[in-house]
């Protein structure tokens, strides 16, 4: 009898859809979650929930707290509950897999996030005590594992340093919703309820965290402050919106407007609205994935524009399909010139929307097989 449990604190569309693949295929499918966010494609009734502490990210202390409580619930949940079950640990919370140190049961592991290289965020060095002791758990624990599963090659040049590169595989990520996809600007609710029919909008839509480079957007909007017709969007939350809201008075710009997460019947058209769509990697981890934004602004057609080195998989992906371009961060001259190339060349424009469209077809939630083949 076939029986799995996941792990994943913070349960999105990508952990369902993955979720949902096993329980084809699986006589008993278990998933340990905090909380659970689905969106059109529901979590399979023949999936067991078992609930713990849910991920709070509203600070760094709360962030630790959830993280070590829930593992800490994983750990016993796991020790009583799911003797001889496999497990399928993802990173959420980061330590979570470090629990099989002390179980028998058979897994493998989804890494989104590389720990401990990902502490360098939270200001914990590589000469850290921790940090180091983190080191040799994954290689331990990394040896033990059937199989670790990643987004990107860059993530897997960045774990070969833990494990044998032949027990790594690279699944890509995909979009959110089947519904995703490019709309005429006359037929958008959303560009009609924010009066934005005749603008140009360069949307940026996402977290604006502290290791988000949202403020660079500012910039280019105060050196496009002339062109009425080209309007700047910032749609989401973080700890940074207050700076930016505050820096766009001190400029005295009146071509950006900022919105909070939208609801999520209103995703396809928020995003669809977009003329140019920003994406922003941090300096720290930028070489290692491609944020999961990305294959839904490639659902709805939509170049982008991204503030992000060439050395990123960010770069590698618009490279191959040809449907954007990176930039440093300080180079707002070159970004600025990107956009007014759009703006004034509808046909260029229109050729980067067909190609982010035509990209989209490599990354659905079909890629959540891979998974389970790995493991049959």
């Amino acid at each position: 009898m076939k029986k799995v449990v996941f792990v994943n604190q913070s349960t999105g569309y990508l952990m369902i859809d993955i979720v949902n693949a096993y329980a084809l295929q699986y006589d008993e499918v278990s998933l340990i979650a905090g909380s659970i966010k689905q969106n059109e494609r529901k979590l399979s009734d023949l999936v067991r929930i078992d609930k713990i502490v849910a991920y709070n990210r509203t600070s760094n202390i709360k962030r630790i707290f959830t993280w070590l409580t829930g593992s800490m619930q994983i750990f016993l949940r796991l020790l009583f509950n799911y003797r001889g079950w496999y497990v399928v640990y993802v990173t959420n919370p980061p330590m979570s897999y470090l629990v099989s140190l002390f179980l028998k049961n058979k897994f493998s592991i989804i890494v989104y996030d590389i720990y401990p290289d990902a502490l360098t965020n939270l200001g914990i060095k590589s000469n850290n005590i921790f940090y180091k002791k983190w080191i040799g758990w994954n290689k331990k624990l990394f040896a033990k594992a059937d199989k670790i599963f990643t987004l990107s090659e860059g993530m897997k040049k960045q774990l070969s340093k833990y494990t044998t590169t032949d027990k790594i595989l690279t699944v890509d990520n995909w979009s959110a919703s089947g519904m995703l996809k490019p709309i005429d600007k006359q037929s958008n609710i959303f560009i009609k309820e924010h009066d934005l029919t005749n603008k140009f909008v360069v949307m940026y839509s996402g977290n604006i965290g502290n290791t988000h480079h949202v403020e660079y957007l500012i910039e280019i909007a105060e050196a496009l402050r002339d062109n009425q017709n080209i309007h700047f969007l910032i749609i989401g939350e973080g700890g940074k919106k207050k700076m930016l809201e505050n820096k766009v008075s001190e400029y005295k710009l009146d071509n950006c407007t900022f919105l909070t997460w939208q609801p999520t019947e209103k995703m396809p058209y928020s995003l669809a609205s977009a003329d140019v769509a920003v994406i922003t990697l941090n300096d720290e981890t930028s070489s290692l994935s491609v944020p999961s934004k990305t294959y839904n602004l490639l659902a709805v057609g939509t170049p982008l524009l991204c503030i992000a080195s060439n050395k990123t998989e960010l770069y590698s992906l618009v490279s191959q399909y040809n449907n954007g371009k990176c930039f440093d961060k300080n180079d707002i001259h070159s970004m600025r010139e990107f956009i007014l190339n759009l703006y004034h060349n509808p046909e260029v424009k229109a050729e980067l929307s067909r190609n982010s469209l035509k990209a989209s077809g490599h990354f659905t939630y079909k890629n959540a097989e891979q998974y389970v083949q790995a493991l049959l």
